[in-house]
C-alpha cells in the first residue's frame, strides 16, 4: 500500500525529548497546558489513562463521544485513535507507560492481559469511580504522581503502578475472568489477540478455531458467552474500526483502504461498510472531518 501516514502516532510516552522515557505521570491541568495543541486525532503506542478529578467537554476513543465528569477515569491501548475537547477546567492525573516496562519485573510478560480496563475493548474503556473509592483513588494517584519524580526508584515506581492497577481490579475488576471458566477465557483471549493480528488477512472464523485447536462452533459459544457477539461479528468489528480510523486521514482515497483492508475492489468495501453504519465511506468520512 502507500507509505502515507494514516493518522499519526505518538511513541513516546513521556511526549518529550526523552526517548529512553518508559512512564510519564503528571498532574493533568500542567499535562494539557504543554500540550494543549494535540488536538487531532492521534494514536499512541502505550498504554494512556486519564482521570478527571473534576472538568467538563468531551473526549472521543474509536470514535465513540465521552462527555467529561468527575471522577471519570479512561483507559487506553496502543493503537487506539483519540482526541479531546476540553473546556479548560480540567484537574487530576495522567498516566503513561510503555509496553514493555514491566517486562525485566515480571516473569509473567502477558502479565498486562489480566486487566480488562487495559484491553481496548469498548465496554471497558471508560468508567467513573464510585464515590466510596474517591478518596482511595486520590492518594494512590498522588503517591504515583510523588514517587515518579524520584528517578532512582525504578522498582518503587513499577510496584506504585501496579498497585494502582491492582487497586482498579480489586473493584472494577476482570470480570469476565472471575465469573466464567478460566479455560474458556483463555481461548476467548487468545481468539482476540489472534484477530487484532490478523483481521486484514484471516476473516474466516474457521481458521482462527484451527489455531486454537478447538471447532468453530466451540469457538461461536465461548465469544457469545463473553460478549454475545459471534466469531465473525468480533473479526467484522475490527475490520470496521479499522476502515474508520483509515477514513479520517484525507490523504488516503478509498480505493487505497479497500485494497488496505483486502477487499477485492471498492463496491464490495462501499456495501461492506454501509450495511455496518448506514452510512457510505465518503458520508462517514464528511460526518467526521
Amino acid at each position: 500500500m502507500t507509505n502515507k501516514n494514516t493518522i499519526p502516532v505518538l511513541d513516546n510516552c513521556s511526549i518529550n525529548n526523552d526517548s529512553n522515557s518508559l512512564l510519564l505521570v503528571e498532574h493533568l491541568e500542567h499535562y494539557i497546558q504543554v500540550h494543549h495543541n494535540m488536538v487531532f486525532p492521534h494514536k499512541h503506542n502505550f498504554y494512556h489513562f486519564v482521570l478527571f478529578t473534576q472538568g467538563s467537554g468531551s473526549h472521543l476513543i474509536d470514535f465513540e463521544k465521552y462527555e467529561i465528569e468527575d471522577y471519570q477515569i479512561y483507559f487506553m491501548a496502543p493503537g487506539q485513535v483519540h482526541t479531546w475537547n476540553f473546556k479548560g477546567d480540567e484537574a487530576g492525573y495522567v498516566v503513561n507507560f510503555n509496553q514493555e516496562y514491566f517486562q525485566s519485573f515480571l516473569l509473567r510478560t502477558d502479565y498486562l492481559n489480566r486487566f480488562s480496563f487495559l484491553s481496548g475493548q469498548n465496554d471497558q474503556l471508560v468508567f467513573t469511580i464510585p464515590e466510596a473509592h474517591r478518596e482511595q483513588a486520590i492518594k494512590i494517584f498522588e503517591t504515583l504522581y510523588e514517587t515518579s519524580k524520584d528517578l532512582s526508584a525504578t522498582d518503587l515506581i513499577r510496584v506504585s503502578l501496579l498497585q494502582l492497577l491492582l487497586w482498579i481490579e480489586s473493584w472494577h475488576g476482570t470480570k469476565l475472568e472471575k465469573s466464567n471458566n478460566p479455560y474458556n477465557y483463555t481461548i476467548f483471549h487468545n481468539y482476540q489477540q489472534l484477530v487484532e493480528k490478523n483481521f486484514k488477512e484471516n476473516r474466516l472464523p474457521k481458521t482462527y478455531a484451527e489455531q486454537l485447536f478447538i471447532t468453530p462452533n466451540h469457538l461461536n459459544a465461548i465469544c457469545k458467552s463473553y460478549i454475545g457477539s459471534s466469531a465473525g461479528e468480533i473479526i467484522r468489528e475490527r475490520i470496521l474500526l479499522e476502515a474508520k480510523r483509515l477514513l479520517i486521514n484525507k490523504s488516503l482515497n478509498i480505493n487505497e483502504i479497500a485494497v488496505e483492508l483486502n477487499f477485492n475492489d471498492n463496491s464490495y468495501f462501499t456495501k461492506f461498510f454501509k450495511k455496518a453504519t448506514g452510512l457510505t465511506p465518503d458520508e462517514f468520512r464528511k460526518n467526521n472531518s
